[in-house]
C-alpha cells in the first residue's frame, strides 16, 4: 500500500467533512454520541445502541450519527450533541435510553429541544 501524503488527508478530510455537515436538501440533523472512556463507562454504548434502534425502527435516512471522544465533563457523562438546520447544536447530559429516545421524538423528529435534559444550548464555549 502506497504510503498517504498530506495532500491525500487533506483530501480525505474534506471529503468526510462534507459528508457530515448540515445542509439544505440534505441531512435533517447529526447527532453526536460522546464516547470517551468516561462516556462509555457511563453507559454511552447503551444511548447509541437506543439511538440506533429509534432511527431504524422509524425508517429514516436523513440523520446523521457520529461519535466523538470525551467532551470534557466527564461527571455528565453521558453526552450527546444535537445540531439541526437553523437551530443552534444542543448538548443534552446524564443521558440514558429512555432520555435519548425522548430526545429523538421531540428534538430531531419534531424540532423541539428537550430543555429538561439539556446542559447547553447554543455556543458550546463555557466561562
Amino acid at each position: 500500500m502506497p504510503r498517504l501524503t498530506i495532500d491525500d488527508l487533506i483530501r480525505i478530510k474534506e471529503k468526510h467533512k462534507a459528508d457530515f455537515t448540515l445542509r439544505e436538501g440534505g441531512y435533517r440533523a447529526k447527532v453526536t454520541v460522546h464516547m470517551g472512556t468516561c462516556g462509555i463507562a457511563a453507559g454511552a454504548r447503551n444511548v447509541m445502541t437506543a439511538l440506533m434502534d429509534e432511527i431504524t425502527n422509524a425508517g429514516i435516512t436523513d440523520v446523521i450519527v457520529t461519535t466523538s471522544g470525551c467532551a470534557g465533563l466527564c461527571a455528565r457523562e453521558p453526552l450527546a450533541t444535537v445540531e439541526i438546520m437553523h437551530q443552534p447544536p444542543v448538548k443534552y447530559g446524564d443521558l440514558n435510553e429512555e432520555k435519548i429516545r425522548a430526545i429523538f421524538r421531540e428534538h430531531i423528529m419534531g424540532g423541539n429541544p428537550v430543555e429538561k435534559f439539556a446542559l447547553v444550548v447554543g455556543s458550546e464555549t463555557t466561562y
